[in-house]
């Protein structure tokens, strides 16, 4: 007799996640988030995926290589400059979205569970979608950052701050 195995896949909005752990106060620790979600003996963890965007080639490059050797595979794309008009500023931006939805899309038939770190409410239908396909969808992101129609299309929420004691950064883990 077997058992089935949880074929489980990360994506990390590693933009919005630096935003959310940087108004909480605390940073994750990516290793901790991969423990954390493959404890349970029946999950697999098929995929984790990290999307980030970068200054220039360099940037982050300790960062990006620590995440590879963990297992995950990094996705990254250069800031793109905005002025904005109401404040006079110019702000940076690397919109990932479209990459993140293209590697859930790729890889479905891959898994049945989707653990996504993100707010953003424009991957609500995307998540619509992959339920319909019988997949499992948890969203991770905190309070005041997390859209509510995201909130309303997932399976499960977590906020980040319940489960902190179990994934937070502390100095001899991750750098």
């Amino acid at each position: 007799m077997s058992f089935k195995r949880d074929r489980l896949s990360i994506f990390v909005d590693g933009n919005n996640m630096f935003y959310a752990q940087q108004k909480n106060g605390w940073f994750f620790d990516p290793r901790r988030v991969l423990t954390y979600f493959t404890s349970d003996p029946s999950v697999s963890l098929i995929n984790a995926f990290w999307y980030t965007g970068l200054k220039d080639s360099q940037d982050q490059r300790g960062f990006r290589d620590a995440l590879i050797s963990l297992g995950y595979t990094v996705r990254t794309k250069i800031l793109k400059e905005y002025y904005d008009d109401s404040s006079g500023r110019y702000s940076q931006k690397a919109n990932l979205d479209i990459e993140i939805v293209v590697d859930m899309f790729n890889t479905v038939d891959q898994y049945d569970r989707v653990i996504l770190f993100s707010g953003d409410g424009d991957f609500e239908r995307a998540i619509e979608l992959l339920r319909s396909k019988n997949t499992h969808i948890t969203v991770v992101s905190t309070e005041g950052m997390i859209a509510r129609e995201l909130r309303n299309a997932t399976d499960r929420y977590i906020d980040l701050n319940d489960i902190r004691d179990q994934i937070e950064k502390n100095d001899n883990s991750f750098e």
